[in-house]
């Protein structure tokens, strides 16, 4: 179907910079045509007034000349008046003078067929002894004249002249300025049309045609879209300054309302944050830790000196389901090992049966059996959090296969139903999950520098008033001068590693509430605490005190294993 030919000029003058070009053409010529008119006036006003002015002062100077004033008393007053008349007239540029007596008949006039016969026009206050003009249609056509009492020596009046200016003359001399001022009036008009028309150009290529209804639709879908999103979306200037942030970005950033106009490095953001937004190149899902979550980061630059673009999603429940992911991982893996162990333990019965070593094939089975149960029945014991407990359990066999004495403390206890509601299980798996692997790899990379058995502490405590987790090591340590940036996105002692452990663990302290403490005794403390029955408090680390105690060890034994590799429960001094 082929669009009526009317259709696009219809559309640009319902366009915003349409209808803007129209009320602006229609201001400019309502500006200009009054402009024009009160200039009119103001110069047909000052040539009236003008030429009011010139025809006085003919008719007064010729009404007290000496010359009239006798003439008027003579025999015959037009002999002398009307060659009189004329070169005053002449020499003064008015359109005529005339002299006449009080009663009116004309003894000079521009026309000699006029002399004789009565002036038309009004007399009489002339007549009392006033100069006074008047606007009056006479034998010459419409005039400005002033007629002017002639007086004699004792103040009588004797005579009346009348001078005046025609409107036609006066019309005359406005011509010139009102064809200057036309000129000047479409000049300005056309003038004021090229501009309106090159903004109105400009206006539309920035609003790409789109009328005022369809900008305020569009507003409208834009807030509703950008409100709605559950990404976080922050704008920022070419001065790293907020532009537009819009509510998801408060929220995963922890902003207050009116952050916009303040500069990024003003927001008490995390220094890692801060640094990957002021960044010159583009940042492409990193993962970074705020206050309490941990977010995706992702900018783009608009332009040249523009800005920046930033979209920032929720990783946090993502990171949990990671942690748990790996523990399920780790668990499957430490299964794997455990189906191959029994295995070989299966066949070692079955060999001794078929030797009809019926006794010893009892005992061995026995035995096995008994100290896997108790290190399950140890850790349940303690631990009646079953998240705990379970975490405990894949931890010990992980550690055990990797060769790491996991060691439970024997003051750990955790009964079922402490811990309140508002302590999610995902946040517990986080602080023990983390603490543990970081200090098993901690315990292992120790020992291959210095020789001696790798050994974890573990305790797990609920008091009443707080939820004690402390995990200790024989590894190198950390520098008490780095206790400040440990808990950092970034830092780390490994190799390959993402520095997000550590992180991770003081953030879930922080969003529930407790704190992250950092000391050492064989190797590296860490012991976070979280209250059961107090308001959330923020993180902070600081060097923690060892706790003495005695601890339950579950103690690998290469070939002979029990549950996740252990031989058996003991007492450690």
């Amino acid at each position: 179907m082929t669009p009526h030919p009317s259709r696009p000029a219809r559309r640009r003058l319902r366009s915003l910079a349409g209808q803007l070009f129209a009320v602006q053409i229609v201001i400019v010529t309502a500006v200009v045509a009054g402009g024009a008119v009160l200039a009119y006036l103001f110069t047909a006003d000052r040539a009236e007034s003008a030429a009011l002015r010139q025809v006085r002062a003919a008719a007064v100077a010729v009404a007290d000349s000496p010359t009239v004033r006798a003439a008027a008393v003579g025999p015959d007053p037009t002999a002398v008046l009307q060659p009189y008349a004329e070169q005053v007239r002449q020499d003064t540029g008015v359109d005529f003078v005339t002299v006449m007596d009080t009663h009116g008949i004309r003894w000079a006039h521009r026309d000699p067929a006029q002399i004789g016969k009565p002036f038309l026009g009004h007399i009489d206050q002339a007549l009392a002894g006033h100069v006074f003009p008047e606007t009056y249609t006479g034998t010459l056509g419409p005039s400005v004249r002033v007629v002017a009492p002639v007086l004699d020596d004792q103040r009588r009046v004797v005579a009346l002249v009348s001078a005046g200016i025609t409107v036609e003359a006066i019309s005359d001399q406005l011509r010139g300025p009102i064809l200057a001022l036309t000129a000047v009036a479409v000049g300005a008009l056309a003038f004021g049309g090229l501009g309106t028309y090159l903004v109105g150009a400009r206006l539309r290529r920035h609003t790409h045609g789109m009328g005022a209804a369809e900008l305020s639709h569009l507003y409208d879908y834009h807030q509703a879209t950008l409100h709605s999103v559950r990404e976080g979306l922050v704008l920022l200037d070419g001065a790293h300054r907020v532009l537009l942030c819009n509510d998801a970005a408060r929220e995963l950033l922890g902003l207050p309302g009116g952050s916009e106009g303040a500069a990024v490095d003003a927001l008490g953001l995390p220094d890692s944050l801060v640094g990957a937004l002021l960044a010159p190149t583009p940042v492409r899902d990193e993962v970074h830790l705020t206050a309490d979550r941990v977010v995706l980061l992702n900018t783009s630059a608009i332009g040249p000196g523009l800005g920046t673009v930033v979209t920032l999603r929720d990783h946090t429940e993502l990171q949990g389901l990671t942690g748990e992911l790996d523990s399920v991982r780790g668990f499957a893996e430490a299964l794997g090992a455990q189906a191959h162990e029994a295995a070989n333990r299966l066949h070692a019965v079955v060999s001794l049966i078929e030797l009809g070593r019926h006794r010893e094939a009892v005992e061995f089975a026995t035995a096995e059996l008994a100290l896997a149960q108790q290190l399950t029945d140890r850790v349940v014991a303690a631990v009646g959090e079953p998240v705990l407990a379970a975490l405990l359990l894949g931890k010990a066999a992980q550690a055990a296969e990797r060769g790491v004495e996991l060691v439970l403390t024997e003051d750990s206890r955790i009964d079922d139903g402490v811990l309140p509601v508002e302590l999610a299980p995902r946040d517990l798996v986080t602080l023990l999950g983390n603490l543990i692997d970081n200090a098993v790899d901690a315990a292992i990379e120790n020992a291959a520098r210095h020789p001696g058995p790798p050994e974890v502490t573990v305790t797990a405590r609920a008091d009443g008033t707080e939820l004690l987790l402390r995990v200790a090591d024989t590894g190198a340590g950390i520098d008490p001068q780095a206790a400040e940036e440990v808990f950092r996105r970034g830092w780390t002692t490994k190799q390959h590693g993402r520095g997000l452990g550590l992180a991770l663990v003081a953030q879930a302290a922080r969003r529930n509430g407790g704190t992250v403490e950092l000391g050492r005794e064989r190797g590296a403390v860490l012991t976070v605490r979280l209250p059961l029955r107090r308001p959330p408090a923020p993180a902070r680390a600081v060097p923690a005190q060892p706790v003495p105690g005695r601890a339950v060890a579950a103690q690998a034994v290469p070939g002979r294993a029990g549950f996740g590799g252990s031989r058996g429960v003991e007492v450690a001094g």
